[in-house]
This record gives structure tokens, sequence and C-alpha cells, in this order.
């Protein structure tokens, strides 16, 4: 295969990964991504390579962002745990104990916890929305509020793909004041460097990478679709070129907006899968952490349609077995490749992101499933 110049740094313990990430681009189709794996709470690979834009033209640099779509909800995930730490959040409780408006069409009694695992019935509107309503966040939490679950609250779960953003931002809009995104950089991002955004400032925008999608229909496309995944994928009309577009990365949505890189994800990861530390500061403590990783259901998602093990926020990977051999570990993989992951384990956090877009069509993707096998043959 023709190699790809890559810069950053690989020990030759962990030349397999290496490997990995240049197969990606020499037989997988990538433009651009960056690649990180933090042991014992420090980063001991960190790749990066490629191009920020589809001509080819602008390389890659260490820190170039790029859109993360559901990846970004492991960040939402430490952000809700941190908050139990705070005493400002209780799992048990319901939503419409700090949010009043949420208790409309029988939604009194739906827990946080039931909430962020993707069991209140809230997959999607019962309407389809435009894509300015999509846009305003503040405006689609406040529809959400109001809407009938869709299914029995707690009988299932159903991936709330986008509207969990909307529904996070107006949870923590009403406990602290603060959207997720600014939640977080207020808590971690800033003090601790934690270079990860949900509300891109101006000033980042320049580093930001395009996304190029490869042009096949999402979850086989939508004659395929059952009526969740209609609610979830069709009424929300999320599309690729969206990750580029300003006010998308302004907004921010925690669900599926969080421009970021494989280091500042495989920082918080490793921290998680250790010591819970950043630089010698907690981000959460263990009860917490615990707390928000047990699983809450674990069944067939009826959006994703494939066995899923939920805990607060973060997939754990019991059902899946896609974040290694370990069924402890947790994070969030998002559309179209980008992954992050914390295994207890092993100590490691690892995180990829990329700004090319592939749709699997019913088979794993060979970049994951690539990447995740050679970073457990080096251990």
């Amino acid at each position: 295969m023709t190699a790809l110049p890559l810069a950053g740094t690989c020990p030759p313990v962990f030349a397999a990964v290496a490997n990995a990430f240049q197969r990606n681009f020499a037989e997988h189709g990538d433009i651009g991504a960056s690649l990180s794996i933090c042991k014992d709470g420090e980063i001991v690979v960190d790749l990066w390579g490629g191009f920020t834009d589809g001509a080819r033209e602008r390389p890659w640099r260490g820190d170039t962002l790029v859109n993360v779509w559901s990846t970004t909800k492991g960040v939402m995930a430490l952000c809700v745990a941190r908050l139990l730490d705070q005493g400002r959040l209780a799992l048990d409780r319901p939503v419409a104990d700090y949010w009043p408006e949420f208790a409309a069409n029988g939604k009194a009694r739906v827990t946080v916890a039931q909430l962020f695992s993707h069991q209140a019935g809230l997959c999607g509107p019962a309407r389809q929305l435009t894509e300015a309503e999509l846009l305003n966040t503040d405006l689609l939490a406040a529809l959400l509020a109001t809407e009938a679950p869709h299914w029995p609250v707690g009988s299932r779960s159903g991936y709330h793909a986008l509207t969990i953003g909307p529904l996070g931002d107006g949870l923590f809009k009403r406990v602290t004041g603060k959207s997720v995104g600014q939640y977080f950089r207020d808590e971690i991002a800033d003090p601790l460097g934690i270079d990860f955004y949900m509300g891109l400032p101006p000033s980042e925008e320049s580093r930001v990478a395009e996304i190029v999608h490869d042009g096949n229909p999402e979850s086989g496309g939508h004659e395929t679709f059952n009526e969740y995944q209609r609610l979830a994928q069709v009424n929300v009309p999320v599309r690729a070129a969206l990750a580029n577009v300003r006010a998308w990365r302004a907004q921010g949505t925690p669900s599926a907006a969080g421009q970021g890189n494989a280091r500042g994800l495989a920082r918080l990861y490793g921290a998680l899968a250790t010591d819970r530390r950043v630089a010698g500061v907690e981000l959460v403590s263990k009860a917490a952490l615990d707390a928000v990783t047990t699983i809450q259901i674990e069944n067939e998602d009826l959006v994703l349609r494939f066995p899923m093990s939920w805990g607060v926020g973060f997939a754990i990977n019991k059902a899946m077995g896609v974040y290694g051999p370990n069924p402890s570990a947790f994070g969030h993989h998002g559309w179209g490749g980008s992954f992050a992951f914390a295994d207890p384990v092993q100590r490691i956090g690892v995180a990829y992101a990329m700004n090319f877009m592939r749709e699997p069509q019913g088979a794993p993707d060979p970049r994951f499933t690539g990447i995740v096998e050679a970073v457990y043959a080096s251990l």
C-alpha cells in the first residue's frame, strides 16, 4: 500500500496501531484523522495525518478539530456524573422535579436515569422538524418537553440519537443555568486544557476539518426504517453536511455537535479508566462514575435494532462487544466512524476522530475494528 506520512508519536510496542491507522487511509478511504491512546494516565500514542478538506489541500495538524457526532454523548455523560458528585442531580429523581414543564403528557415519573439511558420514549417528535428548528436547541427542548412518550417509559430503550442533546441542555440549564457545553467548558475543559467543544467559539473555527460523507444511505435507507427510526432519523432532519455549517458548530448540541480530536477524548477516557484524574484534578468520584456506568437497560434497542447495554449516557460494552474484550469497557461512538472508550481492566482510553464518514451498510466499520484489534494485540 502507498504510505501516507503520519505525524505524532507511537512507540514500537504499538506499531500495529500505527499500521492500522495507516491502512484506514490506504484501504478504507480516510481523508484526515487523529488517533490517541492514554494508558495509566499518560498519552502513549498520539497520531494524526491526512487532510482537513475533501480536496486534500489542507494538512491535518495536531490541533485539528472535527465534528465527532454521537461520540459527543460520552462527554455529556461525564458532565451528568459530575453533577451527581455536586449533589445537584439525582438519577432516581424525576426529570420534572428539576424541569416542571417536562411532566406534560404522562412524563411526570420519567427519571434522570431513564432519560439518559434512552428509555423516555422521546427519540423524535411526532412531526417532522425543519432544519431551523433543529438548530434552535431551546425551541426543540421545549417541544420535546410537551411530547408524549412513543412507548411505555422504562420498558425498552430507543436511541435518542439527536434529541437527547436538547433534552440534556434543557435539564442542565434548569439545574446549572448553563448548557451542557458551557458547563463542560467551565468545569473541565478550560481548567484542565481539554481540547473539546460543545458550542464552538468563532476563534476556533479555522481549526475545524470539513466533513465528507461517502454518499451511501444511512442505516440502509429510509425504506427500511421502523416507526421509531422514522421518529429519530426522519422527523429529525440531520444531514452530514450540517456539520460544515457554522450555526451547527456554534449551537453545539451535546448529542452530536461536539468538535474535538482524539487527544482530548483519550485524555478524558484515560482518566476514567484509571484514577479519574487529569493533571491531578479529579473529574468525578468513583461512586458517581460507577453510577453512570451501571447498566440501566439491556435489550434490542428500538432505534438501533441491535443489542445495547445502556448506562446513564454511556454505552456499556457488555451487549455490543465492540470496545475490546472486556464487558466493563464503556464509551460512545459516532455516526460515520468516530469513537472513544475507556477500559478500566486494561487502564486505557482510546479515541479516533476523522472527517470521512462511512455508512457501514450492515457490516462493521473496518477502521473501527482494525484499530481496536490492533490496540488489544499491542497490550
